[in-house]
């Protein structure tokens, strides 16, 4: 619904891409995949900034274009924030990359798919030439855990290609947000008799998703990101022990390359480039990503990188008004 219905809506219109990026996924995703692009109302897109959302665990783009009840859809709060004068026009763009195991980090993994490659080579790409928005100097991405977690990991590793970035509650300080979830995640195979396959399959033939199960399943789908096995079902497999969780060294230092703080040294250089850098965190996140959140704005301010760093009284649930503060700054920066 629009918050204030008497302003007129924007655009949104669907498209598929067919894509080869994601071929080599071990899930069996579908490679037709739907992007929804807003445009502002009274705009026409040619010249416009282009933000990319990258949607949280268990969501994918075209949830943030849905009617929401009590509450503005993507689109409905970016065009208010358009005619109230607070944020500058710009297309953004709602890629669906959900998949079997609930949800997407956004890099390139020999289980989950080359996400990377279809966001950077085939995503983005496609809407600049079918609307002649976007391009260097004026695309940026954004996104809520996952999608944080994406943004944050795209800006460090792609700052040539994104000009400006936003991280809502994203991932980050592995050693703590995953501390409990290995342990918790055992828990829940047990049940399976500890067989990750039998695990996923009762997961999918069931009527309703448990709660408990679907933050195993999360786990199930970091291990398939971070290190994927090609001889697993599906390419899972967990960096600790099944009977006692203790940590493999190995497997572990797989998952820990990617966390955004660990990354740093290699590609904090690339951040002073970004037109702009944006993130953010509830003060009470149940994932304890605050902390990491504190890591990160701390070796950022170290190292001399510019960047916006705010806390807010709230956990990690139902925070989309946060974009009330990051899409009008990556539109002004990337408008500059």
């Amino acid at each position: 619904m629009r918050r204030e219905r008497h302003l007129p809506a924007g655009t949104v219109t669907t498209h598929f891409v067919k894509s080869q990026a994601i071929a080599n996924n071990m899930l069996g995703e579908d490679l037709t995949r739907r992007i929804d692009v807003y445009i502002p109302h009274g705009h026409d897109p040619a010249g416009l900034p282009l933000l990319v959302d990258l949607v949280g665990f268990t969501g994918g783009g075209p949830a943030h274009t849905n009617w929401k009840s009590f509450g503005e859809s993507a689109p409905s709060r970016a065009q208010r924030l358009i005619d109230d004068g607070e944020m500058k026009p710009c297309v953004i763009a709602f890629p669906d990359c959900f998949t079997r195991l609930g949800g997407n980090q956004y890099v390139n993994s020999a289980a989950m798919g080359n996400w990377d490659d279809f966001l950077l080579q085939e995503a983005v790409p496609f809407i600049e030439q079918t609307f002649g928005c976007g391009g260097p100097g004026r695309r940026g991405v954004f996104g809520k855990s996952s999608g944080g977690y994406g943004a944050m990991v795209h800006a460090l590793l792609h700052p040539d290609f994104w000009s400006a970035a936003a991280c809502h509650s994203g991932d980050m300080g592995f050693e703590l947000m995953f501390a409990a979830d290995f342990a918790f995640t055992l828990r829940r195979l047990a049940r399976h008799g500890g067989n990750i396959q039998d695990f996923v399959e009762a997961f999918e033939a069931s009527d309703k998703v448990n709660g408990d199960d679907l933050h195993a399943m999360m786990t199930l789908a970091m291990g398939a990101t971070y290190d994927p096995d090609p001889d697993a079902f599906l390419g899972i497999r967990l960096p600790v022990t099944t009977d006692t969780c203790e940590r493999i060294p190995e497997r572990w230092a797989e998952w820990m390359k990617w966390d955004p703080l660990e990354m740093l040294d290699a590609h904090a250089e690339g951040l002073k480039s970004l037109k702009g850098l944006f993130i953010d965190c509830g003060d009470v996140d149940q994932y304890n990503l605050v902390y990491g959140a504190r890591r990160m704005n701390k070796a950022l301010a170290a190292r001399g990188i510019d960047h916006v760093y705010e806390e807010f009284p709230d956990n990690h649930s139902s925070i989309d008004y946060r974009m009330n503060r990051s899409l009008p700054f990556l539109a002004e920066r990337l408008s500059a």
